[in-house]
């Protein structure tokens, strides 16, 4: 974790969903280097505990009235909202941010969020306030490897990212997984976010940690990395075992069931009571591989390549590191991506990153 001295605050802030298990892991560290962010969400008696602990103040409100929550975020400069599935909470969070002007970050990797983001970017730019969700692991490393490709071959027509990382779910983490399987997989094709069977198209590909099998997902790069660099056509990878691909290709058959209401609740009720995110440990042990490949029309290739911290982890630096920079600088407003709104050299600045080598 960084051990930087904080800048001194201008305004509250609030985490939302700070009970949950990265919302939790944020506070603390939050806390640790000397803020005191307001820890918000549904439940009071799941936040009090914490907030109890670390000594910092809570509030509690639910995002089914968007009038409501705004007069909860009045006041806030900004809120991190750490509520999954952010399919829930993103647009009548993003909206109550808006009317508050308030600056908006979350920590999703939900395609629909990023495109909502940039749907509502005229109006956020018109209260004076940053639509940024993205600032976790889901999206900052490969924007930033994104946004740096583009900038080594500036005519680049295809854009290829991935990552190899070995961490365990949260709760949160997995429920999302199951939205995104019933909606099947995603690409960017000629500018436009198209729908693909999962595990669309497989390749073997050096994240940096040896050359593994790899399949494509519907990642969130495929909004981010557009709005990012303008580059059409996007697909995003992660290493698989050849049983893991066929499992997934299977999957598509699945579809119409998976994304049936009662078989997502079942299936997220079952997640709720045996998946426990990584600890402290575990998480220290696994870091992350991340890679991006970019070509142009003539063929031409630049790859790019960075080791970073583990997700979880990354997730905790890398939004702390975005608001740090909110509070010390100035914008016009609008909805951006990390790379657009800190700069693409904001994943290397990160604790426990490598540098990003591009060949």
């Amino acid at each position: 974790m960084s051990e930087q001295s904080p800048q001194p605050e201008q305004k509250p802030w609030m985490i939302y969903g700070a009970n949950g298990y990265t919302g939790e892991l944020i506070a603390r560290e939050a806390a640790r280097r000397g803020y005191k962010p307001i820890l918000a969400g549904r439940s009071p008696g799941k936040i009090q505990a914490l907030a109890d602990e670390l000594g910092l103040g809570t509030m509690a409100f639910s995002l089914d009235n968007v009038e409501q929550a705004t007069r909860q975020i009045k006041g806030m400069s900004l809120v991190l909202n750490c509520a999954g599935p952010f399919s829930a909470t993103a647009e009548p969070m993003m909206n109550a941010c808006i009317a508050a002007r308030a600056n908006y970050l979350d920590i999703t990797g939900e395609i629909a969020v990023f495109e909502l983001a940039h749907s509502l970017s005229d109006k956020a730019r018109s209260a004076g306030i940053v639509l940024c969700p993205g600032v976790g692991f889901d999206v900052i490393p490969t924007d930033c490897v994104a946004a740096s490709l583009k900038a080594a071959l500036p005519d680049a027509t295809h854009l290829a990212l991935g990552f190899d990382s070995r961490s365990g779910f949260s709760p949160g983490t997995a429920k999302t997984s199951v939205e995104g399987l019933a909606q099947g997989g995603k690409v960017r094709r000629d500018g436009k976010i198209v729908t693909v069977p999962l595990a669309y198209e497989v390749r073997r590909i050096d994240f940096g940690d040896g050359e593994k099998e790899a399949m494509t997902i519907p990642w969130g790069d495929v909004s981010t990395a557009y709005h990012s660099t303008g580059i059409p056509n996007i697909k995003v990878f992660i290493p698989g075992s050849l049983r893991m691909i066929k499992s997934a290709q299977k999957a598509n058959y699945l579809r119409p069931l998976l994304g049936i209401k009662f078989v997502q609740k079942l299936i997220k009720a079952r997640i709720a009571k045996t998946v426990k995110g990584p600890d402290e440990a575990t998480r220290e042990k696994m870091p992350t591989f991340v890679w991006g490949e970019a070509t142009n029309s003539r063929g031409e290739k630049k790859t790019a390549r960075i080791r970073t911290a583990n997700g979880y982890s990354l997730t905790i630096t890398g939004s702390l590191a975005v608001i740090e920079h909110l509070m010390e600088n100035q914008h016009t407003g609008g909805a951006h991506t990390p790379s657009t709104l800190v700069g693409a050299e904001l994943v290397a600045r990160l604790p426990e990153s490598g540098e990003l080598v591009i060949q």
